[in-house]
């Protein structure tokens, strides 16, 4: 089954007068919907975006694991495992909240900040928080989040290009940019498509663009 799920659904969330815009593909805060809770372990996906100066201040997170994709401009995260790092286009953040973690995300830049953060479930509760930054990830370097049995493949497939979507039991599929074919479905920037028990499909690509596909238990 291929549920597609497009950018103009997306829930609109964040504090707009403190320079803070949120979209969310899944049910969250104030916009909550009983049907939209999660899809396997992915509890949330936002398409965040931070004019200069703005951020969110010291807030805690449990039992997550954050990972981080910028799509334009610089993030400035601090968080209570003593981290302080500058995420960039093409890295990799990742947050395991364990039994609890605190961070601070800012755009500390004179642009504007984009990026996409997704929130897993991991498999155990508990622990103690980790970080990790993998900087500029190459697309055939697979991101392995053994604590939610999940796989992040980043692409970015020139014009014309065919992608193989994995044979997992779920995948979990964001448009950063970029216009996709999948199974006969047209897909754009902010698009998503949660996919269970499917084998053999492919990603057609009719532009460059750049997509972030889970591969999920």
């Amino acid at each position: 089954m291929i549920d597609v799920r497009r950018s103009a659904d997306r829930y609109e969330g964040g504090d707009p007068d403190a320079g803070i815009t949120t979209r969310h593909a899944f049910s969250f805060g104030s916009s909550y919907d009983p049907d939209n809770l999660r899809f396997g372990p992915v509890l949330a996906c936002n398409e965040e975006t931070l004019a200069p100066g703005a951020g969110f201040a010291e807030h805690p997170h449990s039992h997550t694991e954050i990972v981080t994709w910028v799509v334009e401009g610089e993030l400035t995260h601090r968080d209570s495992t003593g981290t302080s790092s500058l995420v960039r286009p093409g890295d990799v953040q990742h947050l395991g909240a364990g039994s609890g973690a605190r961070h601070v995300e800012r755009n500390d830049g004179p642009a504007p900040l984009r990026f996409v953060q997704m929130w897993l479930a991991p498999l155990t509760t508990g622990g103690d928080p980790s970080y990790e930054l993998v900087r500029e990830i190459a697309e055939d370097e697979p991101y392995e989040l053994p604590a939610a049995g999940a796989v992040l493949h980043v692409r970015r497939p020139g014009g014309g290009e065919r992608i193989a979507v994995p044979a997992a039991e779920r995948v979990y599929l964001h448009v950063v940019s970029g216009d996709l074919r999948l199974g006969g479905q047209e897909l754009g920037p902010g698009d998503s498509a949660r996919i269970t028990g499917e084998q053999h499909l492919e990603l057609v690509a009719a532009a460059p663009g750049e997509v972030l596909i889970w591969e999920l238990p």
